[in-house]
C-alpha cells in the first residue's frame, strides 16, 4: 500500500513499531446494543491475547462442547492483539462461562439475552495503540506535535477508506489471483497461490513453492508444512489431474474464490480512492452520496445544496465495489472511474465471469470518520511510547490511521 496517496502527504511522517507486544494494541468491540438478562442464548464479553477471532471461537466451542457455528459473533478481531469482543452460547449457563480457564481467553462478562449474535451487531471499534521508537533511539520533541496536526486533520476531513494490507493476503497477492480467476487465467492463478518462491518465507514454505514450479505436484503437496492446507490441497489436486488448472481450481471452495475475487475488487476501488484522494470530503455532480447514519445512498444533482452535510461529514461521496448489480453514478464521476478501472486493465466481461458472479457490487465511502480521539507520551518497563486512542466505525481498519501518521515510517511488530 506504500504506493498510494496519502491525505496528509505534506505532514512529517512519524517513525517507529507498533505490536511490539500484544499488549501495545488494544481493540475493545463496542455493542450495538446490551444483553437483555434473560433468554436462551447467553452473551459473553471476552478477552483474547493473540489468537484470531476463529481461533477464539474454535477454543470456546471445545471448551463447552458446542459445535464453533453454534457460536455467534459480531466482527472479526486482530490476532496480533489484546482484543475484546462479544460472541454468543446458546444454553450456556453464565456462571460455567465466567468459570472457564483456557489459555489466551478470558471472560469478562456473561448475560443472557434471547438472540444469537449476528455479524455486524456492532457500533465500531475502540483502539489503544502503542508505538515505540527503534533499538537505541527515542522520541524526538517534534513528534507529538506532527501526529497531533495529522489526527486532527484526519478527524476534520476524514481517514482515506483504503483497504488495508490484511485484505491482501500476507503475500499482497490476493488481488491478483483474483484478477487471474475472473479472466480464466488458471494457470496464473495456481502459479501465484502455491508456486513463484520469494525471499523471506522460510525454507519450507519456499521449497513447497518450488516443487510446485517444477510440476512435483505430488512431492509440493507433502511439503507444505501446518497452516498451507488451501495450498496442499491445490498441489494434491494438480496432481491427480494431471496438472490441469481449470479442474484443479475448486478444489480451494467457493468461500475462498470468492475472498480472492473480493481482494480484486478492494484492488480497483484503492486505486479509485487514489484518484480522488484529496478530494474525500468533497461531493461532484454525479456522485452516489454515502450518508453515514443510514448508510443510504442518493445521486448528487447540486454540489453546492450538499457542501456543508460534506463538509460536517454527514456525506461522503463513494467508490466502486465492481459488480453486475453495482449502482453507477453519473456524469463526470462515472467517466472517472471508467477511466480508473480502464487503466487498471480491469473489463465488464469480468463481471460474469464464474469467479466474480457472486459478488453483486455494491458502493463504498471513500472514507470514514475519527472519533474520540487522544494522543499522549509516557514510558513504562519497556521504554518511552506514544499512545494513541481513537474509535472507528464497523469495518474500518486502525491500519489506515497509522498509515497517514507513518507514511511508510512506522512497521509492524517487534524490531528485527
Amino acid at each position: 500500500m506504500d504506493h498510494l496517496p496519502y491525505l496528509t502527504a505534506e505532514a512529517p511522517p512519524l517513525a517507529g513499531r507498533y505490536k511490539t507486544r500484544w499488549e501495545d494494541f488494544l481493540v475493545a468491540e463496542l455493542p450495538a446494543l446490551e444483553p437483555a438478562g434473560q433468554g436462551d442464548h447467553t452473551w459473553l464479553e471476552i478477552e483474547k491475547s493473540g489468537l484470531t477471532t476463529a481461533r477464539a471461537v474454535a477454543d470456546l466451542a471445545s471448551a463447552f462442547g458446542v459445535k464453533p457455528s453454534s457460536i455467534g459473533y459480531a466482527g472479526l478481531k486482530d490476532a496480533r492483539a489484546v482484543a475484546r469482543q462479544w460472541v454468543s452460547v446458546q444454553r450456556l449457563d453464565p456462571e460455567r462461562a465466567l468459570a472457564l480457564e483456557i489459555p489466551r481467553i478470558r471472560v469478562l462478562r456473561a448475560e443472557r439475552h434471547p438472540r444469537k449474535l449476528r455479524r455486524g451487531w456492532h457500533r465500531g471499534n475502540r483502539f489503544t495503540i502503542r508505538v515505540r521508537p527503534g533499538p537505541g533511539t527515542t522520541i524526538p520533541p517534534d513528534a507529538l506535535p506532527a501526529a497531533r496536526s495529522v489526527l486532527e486533520e484526519l478527524g476534520r476531513r476524514g481517514v482515506p477508506n483504503y483497504y488495508g494490507p490484511q485484505r491482501f493476503g500476507y503475500r499482497g497477492d490476493s488481488w491478483a489471483v483474483g484478477r487471474a480467476l475472473t479472466r480464466g487465467q488458471w494457470a496464473e492463478a495456481v502459479s501465484l497461490i502455491a508456486g513463484r518462491p520469494g525471499d523471506g518465507e522460510g525454507p519450507d514454505i519456499e521449497r513447497a513453492r518450488r516443487l510446485f514450479e517444477q510440476r512435483r505436484y505430488q512431492e509440493s503437496a507433502a511439503a507444505w508444512p501446518r497452516g498451507f492446507a488451501q495450498c496442499a490441497r491445490l498441489a494434491a489436486a494438480m496432481a491427480r489431474t494431471g496438472g490441469d488448472p481449470a479442474r484443479s481450481v475448486p478444489v480451494l471452495g467457493k468461500n475462498m474464490l470468492r475472498l480472492y475475487a473480493s481482494a480484486y475488487q478492494a484492488w480497483l476501488f484503492n486505486r479509485v480512492l487514489a484518484r480522488r484522494i484529496q478530494g474525500i470530503d468533497r461531493l461532484e455532480q454525479g456522485d452516489l452520496a454515502w450518508k453515514h447514519d443510514t448508510e443510504a445512498l442518493f445521486l448528487v444533482e447540486d454540489p453546492a445544496a450538499e457542501a456543508h452535510r460534506a463538509r460536517s461529514r454527514e456525506l461522503s461521496p463513494t467508490g466502486p465495489l465492481v459488480g453486475r448489480r453495482m449502482r453507477e453514478p453519473g456524469d463526470a464521476v462515472a467517466e472517472l472511474e471508467r477511466a480508473v478501472l480502464s487503466d487498471a486493465g480491469f473489463e465488464a466481461r469480468e463481471l460474469e465471469s464464474r469467479a466474480m458472479r457472486p459478488l453483486t457490487g455494491r458502493r463504498r465511502p471513500l472514507r470514514f470518520t475519527l472519533g474520540s480521539v487522544g494522543l499522549d507520551r509516557d514510558d513504562d518497563d519497556v521504554g518511552p511510547f506514544l499512545e494513541l486512542r481513537f474509535q472507528l466505525p464497523p469495518g474500518c481498519y486502525a491500519t489506515a490511521v497509522l498509515r497517514e501518521l507513518g507514511k511508510g515510517g512506522l512497521r509492524e511488530g517487534p524490531s528485527p
